[in-house]
């Protein structure tokens, strides 16, 4: 199967050539066709931080968004050829000495390359059966190279190929804005535990979020969540809290508290710098689950007409999305899960099997490949990859590794020792619970 990027560049080359008669097979920016190194120079032009092309491309970057320096020329001028051959002899030079890690979401002329490919705490747990790595190269985006640096060992450098390469929906929930709300919340709710010992509100942060949210929940007697054990962690939360503060996605906030029972009308959406988060003090004091306004860009894109769409073209088809999708699409689905879920799901089907997949195109592609015997197909008829991940080119990799074959260590994420501490804590909390 032809790739997102050479599929994006098809499309850009002669988009009515290969537009199909219904004029899907188009995608969001032509943009895309680009190297991510034009996006890291416009950026320095303008002096301010963007997502770049694709699905967050709408969303405003913090000022402290992370920027990536010039890529040097010789890699934006090697070939797809030449590339690889160099990231593959790199490898191979440095042995055990590295480990380069691929999420699901990644661009497949990246994945290659990996020696693991998973979600961000996969991946980062993975990384934890290679002690002898010296250096663990991270293709994926900021938050999941923090979360690698806070569980590997001190000695251990974590690299991030593109330092541009961040997460909108973590962006969207920063400490400062969440401190102001918990000072409010504390304000109105006070500190003391109620006569079953639970006290007021509870913070859980999803794994896609910032280390300092995860030192921040650490802090305050709250916990991380991936999409796979969000409802065991809200049972944990609900045990020792009278409600919760979930941030910064609100659609996976919703939906997993919703198919654990609690009503819609208590689960008010929290808007920084709002007073009161938009909401009002009576409202708050009637929620179980308070929800950040967070989301992510590529699951917002999803809607309840592609799923229509895919059953009438398909009568049976299995629909399955991603939590991180609008509620109306989550209950309209056949089912939903994390990327895991989605996989296995496929990976267990026994018959030939229609399957409309929502989440990000490069995953879709891709199992869509690897079970040829099912007709596997994104919802989403644009192709339109995570901005962020797509920062992550085989020319940034191979500058990195070849960094470290030279003994240089380039791009080097580190969380400062006092947010890693109460952070790791709030990961282990994660880890303790059990459904």
């Amino acid at each position: 199967m032809t790739s997102v990027a050479t599929a994006i560049s098809l499309i850009t080359r002669d988009e009515a050539e290969h537009r199909t008669a219904e004029g899907a097979a188009s995608t969001c920016s032509s943009d895309l066709a680009q190297g991510p190194w034009e996006f890291d120079a416009a950026e320095a032009l303008r002096g301010m931080p963007a997502y770049g092309p694709g699905a967050s491309s709408a969303d405003v970057a913090p000022a402290s968004t992370p920027r990536q320096g010039q890529l040097p020329q010789e890699y934006k001028d090697a070939s797809e050829d030449e590339l690889h051959a160099r990231i593959r002899a790199a490898k191979e030079t440095l042995g055990d000495r590295v480990v380069v890690l691929g999420h699901f979401y990644q661009r497949d002329e990246v994945v290659e390359h990996a020696d693991f490919v998973g979600d961000s705490f996969q991946l980062a747990n993975a990384a934890l059966t290679r002690p002898d790595a010296e250096a663990i190269v991270f293709c994926g985006v900021h938050f999941m190279a923090e979360t690698a640096d806070i569980l590997s060992r001190d000695d251990q450098a974590v690299i991030l190929p593109n330092l541009a390469a961040g997460c909108s929906m973590a962006d969207m929930a920063d400490i400062d804005s969440v401190q102001q709300c918990w000072d409010q919340l504390e304000e109105l709710f006070g500190t003391e535990p109620d006569a079953d010992g639970r006290v007021p509100v509870i913070p859980v942060t999803y794994m896609n979020s910032s280390a300092a949210l995860k030192g921040f929940c650490g802090e305050h007697g709250g916990i991380v969540c991936t999409s796979s054990n969000a409802a065991t962690v809200l049972e944990w939360a609900f045990e020792r809290g009278q409600r919760v503060l979930f941030f910064p996605d609100q659609h996976l906030g919703r939906n997993t508290a919703k198919a654990m029972g609690v009503p819609l009308e208590q689960m008010p959406m929290w808007s920084p710098r709002k007073p009161w988060g938009g909401t009002d003090p009576e409202t708050l004091r009637d929620s179980r689950v308070i929800l950040w306004h967070g989301f992510c860009s590529v699951h917002r894109r999803f809607n309840v007409a592609q799923i229509e769409k895919a059953r009438a073209d398909y009568p049976g088809v299995r629909v399955i999305v991603h939590p991180e999708c609008p509620m109306e699409v989550v209950d309209a689905a056949d089912e939903y899960g994390s990327t895991d879920y989605i996989r296995k799901a496929i990976a267990a089907a026994t018959e030939p099997t229609v399957f409309a997949i929502g989440t990000e195109v490069n995953l879709v592609n891709r199992l869509a490949a690897e079970y040829p015997q099912h007709t596997i197909f994104c919802l989403d008829p644009v192709i339109c990859p995570c901005s962020t991940m797509y920062r992550i080119h085989p020319g940034y990799l191979a500058w990195v590794l070849e960094g470290l074959v030279g003994g240089e260590v380039r791009n080097r994420i580190e969380v400062a020792a006092d947010v890693a501490d109460t952070a790791r804590v709030a990961l282990e909390r994660m880890l303790a619970a059990r459904p």
